[in-house]
């Protein structure tokens, strides 16, 4: 079975549902590599997209943690609020969920069972990717695959990863470390862009799909 993995969405909702016209669900495991949330209109409304995703094709879809959803998690949990996170992308997500209580904690529910990794023979999906950490799945490792900028450890095999954008709103590949990165700044109003991957890495094609206007939020 192919490969559709997508980069941070970031509540661009419209844009999105765009790109996964060209997904081909029958054929193909769609992976999201995380930061469904925050910065764009309708994080909720991504969430929902990925959870009904998810319900409809069972055994087809994975869906990421990012660094954004972990953030989420701290303000919404027994310790928040998470004052930090409210300052670089949550108060959006939080004016977003107002007045939606029971829509929240279901969401919230569902994001804390999202892995941090997709993995296969071949292929390594993560939000930011495996360097030379001692504890790369620590979520709280600032070198560790949520939080992770600056070059990859080569692993044997493809690593595709997002959360660092892209310079030109394009995909950009480091062959010393095989890793394709995938975050091509949709929030910032360039490109929300999926990639088809063989089993076995093989870059198919790619979809890069231009952000709708409807999903920027105001500066």
């Amino acid at each position: 079975m192919n490969l559709f993995i997508i980069g941070d969405v970031h509540g661009c909702y419209h844009t999105f549902r765009e790109l996964l016209h060209a997904w081909e669900p029958a054929n193909e495991l769609l992976i999201q590599v995380g930061d469904l949330v925050d910065r764009g209109r309708f994080a909720p409304e991504c969430v929902q997209l990925a959870r009904d995703l998810e319900l409809a094709h069972p055994g087809h879809t994975v869906f990421l943690r990012g660094n954004h959803e972990l953030e989420m998690l701290k303000h919404y949990g027994p310790e928040g609020p998470n004052p930090p996170w409210l300052e670089w992308g949550g108060r959006a997500t939080v004016q977003q969920y107002k007045g939606r209580p029971d829509t929240r904690r279901e969401h919230v529910a569902w994001l804390q069972q999202r892995p941090l990794v997709w993995e296969n023979e071949h292929v390594t999906v993560s939000h930011a990717g495996f360097a030379d950490t001692a504890t790369p799945l620590d979520p709280e490792n600032p070198q560790g695959v949520l939080w992770r900028r600056g070059p990859l450890r080569n692993l044997g095999r493809r690593q595709v990863v997002g959360h660092t954008p892209t310079a030109d709103g394009r995909t950009s590949f480091d062959a010393v470390s095989n890793t394709l990165y995938l975050d091509t700044g949709a929030y910032m109003g360039m490109y929300l862009t999926g990639v088809r991957l063989s089993p076995t890495g093989e870059l198919l094609a790619e979809f890069p799909v231009p952000t709708s206007r409807l999903d920027i939020a105001p500066l």
